[in-house]
């Protein structure tokens, strides 16, 4: 089943482009890696999936999609490391979108968000304090607080960053059993192009403009993709 689907789709600021001539399609079960330098766009493509910013022109269609089945999990920032909460109440405000008019979470959100920790591999952190937590523990609880908000579709605006290799590599590993596993769509944004082609299923790379749109190993074989893994220029 397609969930997104773009044609001709740019985003503009005052007029300026940021990000054009977008053609590609998410279907259920995908895992979506969107990739560019920075300032190439990525980011406001990511908001105008969120409806937070309307196109300039074309076309953007979500299809079988309801805006409380998407998780979104932004830029990691370090006034989230300080936050003073214990992980449970972190995770279960997740739910806050779906909670609608009632005042009290229900035992429904109290055991999705214990669920979420478990799936996250980290129950055992449930009565901790957030802001005691490793910058990998902290990234696994917003996940699950992400999972907690939407259970269809996952995005991620660069989950890696300021992550040390080893955490990266746990977390990219997490992200790919949620997919691969249980079945959890994942757009995720990130300049770690390698990482991204190891992990995704498909490539969106945008620099402005749409350079390429197909499965990682199609960009691989690129002469995009062999540009920006490093292969030498000989071997193009």
């Amino acid at each position: 089943m397609i969930l997104i689907q773009c044609r001709d789709l740019s985003f503009a600021y005052e007029g300026t482009p940021a990000v054009r001539g977008l053609n590609f399609t998410v279907t259920e079960g995908d895992y979506l890696g969107i990739t560019g330098e920075n300032g190439s766009g990525k980011s406001t493509l990511i908001k105008g999936i969120l409806r937070l910013k309307a196109p300039q022109e074309g076309d953007l269609r979500m299809e079988g999609l309801k805006p409380n089945e998407i998780g979104y999990l932004p830029q990691y920032r370090a006034a989230q490391m300080d936050f003073p909460a214990g992980v449970h109440e972190v995770v279960l405000s997740g739910r806050l979108s779906s909670r609608g008019i009632r005042p009290f979470y229900s035992r429904e959100d109290k055991r999705a968000a214990d669920a979420n920790l478990d799936v996250l591999g980290i129950g055992e952190l449930r009565d901790r304090c957030y802001r005691e937590l490793s910058g990998g523990q902290q990234q696994r609880v917003l996940i699950a607080r992400a999972l907690c908000a939407g259970k269809k579709l996952l995005i991620l605006d660069e989950p890696a960053a300021g992550l040390d290799p080893v955490v990266t590599v746990e977390l990219y590993r997490t992200l790919r059993r949620l997919n691969r596993e249980g079945g959890l769509t994942i757009i995720m944004v990130s300049h770690d192009i390698p990482g991204a082609v190891h992990y995704a299923g498909h490539i969106l790379h945008v620099e402005k403009d749409q350079l390429f749109f197909g499965t990682s190993a199609e960009y691989a074989a690129s002469p995009l993709g062999k540009r920006f893994l490093g292969v030498p220029q000989e071997a193009l």
